[in-house]
């Protein structure tokens, strides 16, 4: 089996991932605002209008941040990409700058289960991304100077698989039960504190 070509190192790859996933979070904020020139009662109920804002914008901002820093654990070790590991990285940046579409549904449309889908595809989709492209590096060695993958890497393998596993049940729960299946990604609080415990171990 041949390999493919190397296309260099991977310092402009992760740089431009850094940049755009800083966009993405930039990018969650801009709908969240308050209306200027408003009276007393006006402002205390524009100010429960922008709660649910705030809570799409806080739940994207941790989703965006552990892939980000999923996707820097992904590329620890790695000396050298080509084009399959370009075309993936691609593919989920495309995906993590999507992120604020969705987020924006669940925030004004949180009622709405076809929001929860949406959302929950959405993430689901940006996990098996980096899925493929944790599993495309640790099958190509010579990526990383025929250096094996190392314990944070596996464990960084399972956070992403729990969290797409989480979101894709989602999809069915939001169906059944409306939007209160959000309250299932909650699973991930206590996942994600052992997987972190295990990786200062």
């Amino acid at each position: 089996m041949s390999r493919p070509t190397p296309e260099g190192g991977p310092e402009r790859l992760v740089a431009l991932a850094d940049g755009v996933f800083a966009i993405a979070i930039t990018l969650l904020v801009l709908d969240i605002s308050v209306p200027q020139g408003l009276n007393s009662e006006e402002f205390d109920q524009a100010l429960s209008d922008v709660l649910p804002n705030l809570g799409a914008y806080g739940i994207s901002l941790a989703v965006l941040a552990g892939f980000w820093r999923d996707h820097r654990a992904i590329f620890r070790g790695v000396r050298q990409v080509d084009g399959g590991v370009i075309v993936l990285t691609i593919l989920g940046l495309g995906l993590a700058a999507l992120v604020p579409f969705p987020t924006a549904l669940v925030s004004e449309y949180g009622d709405e289960s076809a929001s929860v889908v949406i959302y929950s595809a959405a993430v689901a989709s940006l996990g098996a991304v980096h899925l493929a492209l944790a599993a495309l590096v640790a099958r190509r060695p010579w990526l990383r100077g025929g250096a094996a993958p190392v314990r944070d890497e596996k464990l960084s393998a399972v956070d992403l698989g729990a969290t797409v596993v989480v979101f894709l049940v989602t999809i069915p729960l939001a169906l059944v039960i409306g939007p209160a299946a959000m309250w299932w990604w909650l699973v991930l609080i206590p996942v994600k504190a052992w997987l972190g415990n295990r990786e200062t171990l």
